[in-house]
């Protein structure tokens, strides 16, 4: 055969598709368009088979054993000396995203598997992704490195490829822990296959795309569950009744919708019908509801359980049944899309990325049910979810399915049938018995992990202090990335240590309090853009005059003024908002506990009644403990006191090592002498109160900063025992530099008294760690 015409096909591992592997795309294909609910099906399908085999008790070893997992097929082309994907390419994007997330879930793992050669390879200091395609590369080279992405004037690829990232991460489930972490991706490279199949001309490839993808006569779930019904219904006038309301439903499914109608029947059998779940242990099989995935199968395995027994009760099934809950799955889902009125929680639970919510809805509605009742119990449990959830994530739980839906299945059972008052009942039981509150996790912040949550959470508090103020508020202009000027969160602390130097320790440790949500507000990009890195007291007045939305506004004296409806609104709610002239730790712990309270209010469980709403009870909060400024002496003096600090240290140092014999006194907070490899450094780091000595990674190459950090992260637990103490190990994957520490709280460079003792303690320090690192140092490859 000639070789132009050659055709190849073969079943490869993960690892072997992808391991140091180049593939792209042509310039004509289409974008990459998966949706949340793709990845969560990925994330799914992939998490619960490995469980299915998955041991706490096997050794790493025994993942040979475990069972495979085919996840299709790609169809690639050969020109031009490279490898073109003609089919395929959605499902490559979305294993290496998973990849990337991996690698940072890895991160302080002792049993780390290295997935890196499968995301990218690097040649001549040059890193290229393995899928390598030019308008992507950007921003997956800011979420490999945890780096801010900006989606200004993005693709549509670009911008599907940061939320699904979002989603991946959201949905990773809570059961592959560190324990089990290394095992899975164990499985996942080894064990799950993939067919490529090669072609050597772009139209033989096309060929058997075109062949693979012809569903012209395959027919869908619902098609075969309504042959099905179809075939078990006697008389011709019935049949045509059951085919006309069939058609009529799905048809508006699709119109909501890819994938709508058959959502549709899994939730609805799911919800009024599955008995069984499969437990989270090794080998357990699949019940009803798993196998309703299937639900052609199930409906025709379990019609006696369903009353499904003549002619008559396989018409009511679709006039009766199927219309009331395709009616109300249609009437859910439109609501999940915008706020409705009485039904606005459904819309908050959509936009959190909670996936089970029409399942649970459909489980408390009848068939039976009046109007009235339909609408009481949608909105009772759309609320009992809000504030669930709510409490979840405020409490870095995970809403992710694969977490949930066992306790939510159950749930589901028991809400069949309920009438309003019992729903009342169930519901506030369910909510006192829940461990998660608000004030239990007092110290919420953003990180790179909750940004989607911290964002929802900030728009709750920001459209509900509006509205109950009067003032117009669209919540869906505070959430949507689309807009034109999108708000975004703004931090009130600028990314500027050297501002906080003298409070925290490290510019990790003032990250970490930076992020606090007190400390976080949303604005419109455009403003948030202008204020930049400007101090509180330069943008406070801006907060006031520009910004859209009071929560903001609060925070300066502007906002308090002749604006009755806001005086009132604080009356009626207890809350105590103030204007700040400075913002600093104490004013932002004092913000943090007025966001607790409000959450208390937006997430009210008094929501959940037939009467009258209850206000909130507000529950005891710990200490906020905002760290205090130990020291205030003006800028010459603390200069001076300095020098004569570095002055003394460096002295006595070079009795002890040569390591800084070099270095002149100044007025820094910092001292560092060259590690005999460019760009790393020994540091002595002193504060009011405070030292530290740390290997000090700053290349001017990010990429190589992190891999020496790896390859010395690599013997941590040998260098921590010749130390003698455990160091702290900072990659610090949000910037370019990495460190190793040790720190010293005996004093600092404030009070001489405490030279005595700090002075010896931080040489000591020093020359135990050039020496136990210095041969690793010299180590380092790229």
């Amino acid at each position: 055969m000639n070789d132009h015409h050659r055709i190849e096909g073969r079943a490869k591992s993960l690892r072997e598709l992808m391991d140091r592997s180049k593939y792209t795309i042509d310039f004509y294909q289409r974008e990459f368009a998966w949706k949340e609910q793709q990845v969560r099906e990925l994330i799914d399908d992939l998490s619960g088979k490995f469980l299915s085999f998955y041991d706490e008790e096997h050794e790493r070893t025994k993942v040979k054993q475990y069972g495979h997992y085919f996840l299709g097929s790609i169809v690639v082309s050969h020109k031009n000396k490279k490898r073109y994907i003609v089919d395929g390419q959605q499902r490559l994007t979305s294993l290496t995203l998973l990849l990337i997330h991996l690698q940072h879930c890895q991160k302080g793992n002792p049993a780390q598997v290295d997935v890196r050669s499968l995301i990218f390879s690097e040649e001549f200091g040059q890193q290229s992704f393995n899928l390598d395609v030019p308008d992507r590369n950007t921003v997956m080279r800011q979420l490999l490195h945890g780096e801010q992405v900006h989606l200004d004037g993005a693709t549509e690829s670009v911008r599907n490829i940061k939320a699904r990232y979002d989603n991946l991460t959201e949905h990773f489930p809570d059961e592959l822990d560190a324990h089990a972490l290394p095992y899975f991706i164990d499985w996942l490279l080894n064990n799950v296959h993939i067919v490529e199949i090669e072609a050597y001309n772009d139209q033989d490839a096309y060929t058997i795309f075109e062949t693979m993808n012809d569903r012209g006569l395959s027919l869908s779930f619902p098609e075969m569950l309504k042959g099905y019904v179809l075939a078990s219904i006697g008389e011709e006038k019935h049949q045509r009744q059951v085919n006309a309301l069939w058609k009529h439903h799905m048809q508006a499914f699709k119109e909501l919708g890819d994938s709508e109608e058959v959502d549709f029947f899994k939730n609805w059998l799911r919800a009024r019908y599955a008995q069984t779940i499969r437990p989270g242990k090794k080998g357990a099989e699949n019940k009803d509801y798993e196998r309703i995935g299937s639900f052609h199968r199930w409906v025709r395995d379990h019609h006696k359980e369903m009353g499904l027994v003549d002619s008559e009760s396989f018409v009511r099934f679709v006039l009766q049944d199927l219309d009331f809950y395709a009616k109300q799955t249609q009437r859910i889902r439109r609501a999940a899309q915008s706020l409705t009125e009485g039904l606005e929680s459904i819309r908050y639970n959509e936009e959190r990325g909670f996936t089970l919510q029409t399942q649970v809805l459909l489980a408390a509605l009848s068939p039976n049910d009046t109007a009235e009742n339909v609408d009481i119990k949608l909105r009772l449990i759309s609320d009992f979810l809000d504030i669930w959830i709510a409490r979840r994530a405020w409490n870095r739980r995970t809403i992710a399915y694969s977490s949930v839906r066992y306790t939510l299945f159950t749930f589901t059972r028991e809400v069949r049938d309920k009438t309003p008052a019992q729903l009342v009942e169930l519901l506030q039981g369910y909510l006192n018995a829940q461990a998660e509150r608000f004030v239990t996790e007092s110290k919420l912040r953003l990180h790179q992990q909750n940004y989607r949550q911290i964002r929802h959470i900030l728009a709750r508090l920001t459209h509900w202090v509006d509205t109950e103020c009067g003032l117009v508020s669209h919540f869906d202009d505070l959430v949507s990335a689309g807009r034109a000027k999108p708000f975004e969160i703004e931090h009130i602390w600028a990314n500027h240590y050297d501002r906080y130097d003298e409070i925290y320790s490290s510019p990790a440790d003032f990250e970490t309090e930076r992020n606090r949500l007190g400390g976080l507000i949303l604005l419109q990009r455009g403003l948030n853009q202008s204020l930049g890195d400007a101090t509180y007291e330069n943008k406070s007045e801006a907060y006031a005059v520009h910004s859209e939305n009071l929560l903001a506004r609060s925070l300066n004296t502007m906002a308090y003024p002749n604006n009755p409806a806001f005086a009132q609104f604080r009356a009626r709610t207890g809350l105590i908002f103030k204007a700040f002239e400075h913002f600093g730790p104490e004013e932002q712990a004092e913000r943090q506990e007025l966001y607790i309270r409000i959450a208390e209010w937006v997430w009210n469980p008094g929501r959940l009644t037939l009467a009258e709403v209850v206000p909130p009870v507000h529950e005891p909060l710990p200490e906020l403990n905002a760290p205090k400024i130990r020291h205030e002496m003006p800028l010459s003096q603390r200069h001076a006191q300095r020098v004569r600090f570095w002055t003394r240290l460096l002295g006595e140092a070079i009795t002890r090592t040569p390591l800084h014999a070099r270095i002149s006194p100044d007025s820094d907070s910092w001292s560092a002498a060259g590690a005999g490899k460019g760009g790393v450094s020994y540091v002595y780091i002193v504060l009011t109160d405070r030292m530290r000595v740390e290997l000090y990674i700053n290349t001017a190459d990010r990429t190589r900063n992190k891999a020496w950090f790896d390859q010395l992260a690599h013997h941590q637990s040998a260098i921590d025992d010749a130390f003698g103490s455990p160091l702290w190990w900072d990659r610090n994957d949000d910037k370019n530099t990495c460190r190793i520490a040790y720190q010293m709280n005996q004093g600092g460079w404030a009070d001489d008294a405490t030279w005595n003792t700090i002075i010896p303690a931080a040489i000591d320090a020093m020359v135990r760690l050039e020496h136990i690192l210095r041969n690793h140092v010299q180590k380092l490859t790229i």
